[in-house]
């Protein structure tokens, strides 16, 4: 798709999205159609890997053919040695230097120059461990000069064929990117898709999760959003999209001659970058296989006891097992969330509106025991095999949360930046003591600081710990 979407082309999208109503007026609930038809994450990831083949494939053929001119044989072992020295550093290096990213990708010359970078710096690195080593005697230094030499043309020659097939079979795009018009212009580059947000009704707000729930579908498999608007708008677009888990960016002309950190570039005009996905596709595989391996054995050791308190909480009164809420996970998507039923059925607080006090007369016997033990809390393992939630982020709430009867949005902007990853069971401010009802501002703050803070530095250690340091806050004194 590229260029500006045709009115008929955005209808269907805009019959269920008009967000800017008048007051009193009926919200329209039907979701919009996502822009873009797939994900190019796959796409970008078997990319990386035939690059990667592609440099494998450079460093044999140079390798194989020095032994080959050395000793007659391109299987000689100080060929096949030689080799094997230098790829872990090399592949080490490119990685890290991006010479596998979007940017090699879109410039083939860009990724053979990181390419090289990493080469020379793997030589480097085999020449001082051979010398220390003092293991130079068993390699043979003219396959070694040669190789290196031949490796050098190879991966230059290899990137640049490799680069331009890849880039002219998928017309040089490789990530979904919507422009947003908003009273400025702005042009596309080439496989961009604009939109005008007048034409679909859009308006950014920060303070309306059915808005921003709408707003994330419609952004479903998208890779980067550029905002082109007028200068007082921006900070509405900022709030509004900063939760989105994706790449924002507000088109900026007029700070084109600053040299500004954190800054980008889009079509020649400098933009500032307000949003960036807080973990790569490498700590999501990561993350993602940390909580499967924990659900799922979680899920099969403690069916026995969930069997008990699905039987006991039968035993106690009618009405079902679990209670099921909506709450607001990941881009701020909203999901239902899955717990044991602790408050009698007729007067359960479906939107979360009165949070439960400490001798709340709604929660029944078994209830009040569940809840005291965090039990209540264990059927979210099946929200977290389902790929609602994680194990560790920050904790989903209800949609009528409060605080001192402020909205949780209206107490601070910021509060919805933090569905920038999934919500979790547990999460850095409950480790810290900020659990239970939110009586004062102050409550909500002092989450939402740790929640930020959990964003701003994600590492598996720092999520082992946090589950480590859960088991050491389940008996709380404010767990009622």
């Amino acid at each position: 798709m590229e260029g500006l979407l045709s009115a008929r082309r955005a209808t269907p999208s805009a019959a269920g999205f008009m967000l800017a109503r008048p007051s009193g007026e009926s919200i329209h609930t039907t979701m919009p159609a996502p822009i873009f038809a797939g994900s190019k994450e796959r796409l970008r990831t078997s990319l990386y890997l035939a690059l990667i083949a592609a440099d494998l494939v450079a460093f044999a053929i140079a390798f194989l053919a020095a032994g080959a001119l050395r000793l007659g044989s391109p299987l000689e072992p100080q060929s096949l040695q030689t080799l094997a020295l230098l790829l872990p550093t090399f592949l080490a290096v490119a990685v890290n230097n991006r010479a596998y990213s979007i940017s090699a990708l879109e410039r083939p010359a860009v990724g053979a120059a990181r390419a090289t970078k990493a080469l020379l710096f793997a030589i480097v690195v085999a020449i001082s461990l051979l010398f220390y080593l003092k293991a130079s005697v068993q390699f043979s230094r003219q396959i070694f000069a040669v190789g290196t030499i031949f490796s050098l043309v190879a991966v230059l020659a290899m990137r640049g064929i490799v680069g331009e097939r890849i880039g002219r079979a998928y017309n040089w795009t490789f990530v979904n990117r919507l422009l947003i018009l908003d009273g400025a212009k702005a042009p596309a580059t080439k496989g961009d898709v604009t939109i005008c947000a007048a034409m679909l009704g859009l308006e950014p707000r920060s303070d309306d999760p059915v808005l921003l729930n709408r707003l994330s579908h419609l952004l479903e498999r998208c890779d980067q959003v550029v905002i082109a608007c007028a200068p007082e708008r921006r900070s509405r677009w900022t709030d509004a999209l900063k939760g989105a888990s994706i790449d924002v960016e507000i088109l900026t002309p007029e700070l084109s001659r600053f040299g500004a950190i954190a800054m980008g570039e889009f079509n020649g005009d400098v933009t500032l970058q307000v949003g960036r996905k807080p973990l790569n596709l490498g700590d999501r595989i990561i993350k993602r296989a940390l909580d499967l391996a924990i659900a799922v054995p979680a899920l099969i050791v403690l069916a026995p006891l969930m069997a008990l308190v699905a039987l006991a909480i039968r035993l106690d009164g009618p009405g079902p097992i679990l209670f099921r809420q909506m709450r607001v996970g990941k881009n701020n998507r909203m999901f239902e969330l899955l717990k044991f039923r602790s408050m009698r059925t007729d007067r359960c607080d479906i939107a979360g509106n009165l949070s439960a006090s400490r001798n709340d007369s709604r929660i029944g016997r078994v209830g009040k025991f569940i809840r005291s033990t965090s039990i209540d809390e264990l059927p979210q393992l099946m929200n977290v095999i389902l790929g609602h939630m994680s194990v560790v982020g920050p904790r989903p709430h209800a949609l009528g949360s409060t605080a001192e009867d402020d909205l949780f949005w209206a107490i601070d902007h910021r509060y919805f930046h933090r569905h920038a990853v999934k919500p979790g069971i547990t999460g850095l401010a409950q480790v810290q003591g900020f659990r239970g009802a939110t009586e004062r501002r102050g409550d909500l703050t002092n989450r939402l600081r740790a929640d930020l803070d959990y964003l701003s530095g994600w590492t598996l250690w720092r999520d082992l710990r946090i589950i480590g340091q859960t088991f050491t806050v389940i008996f709380h004194t404010n767990a009622f």
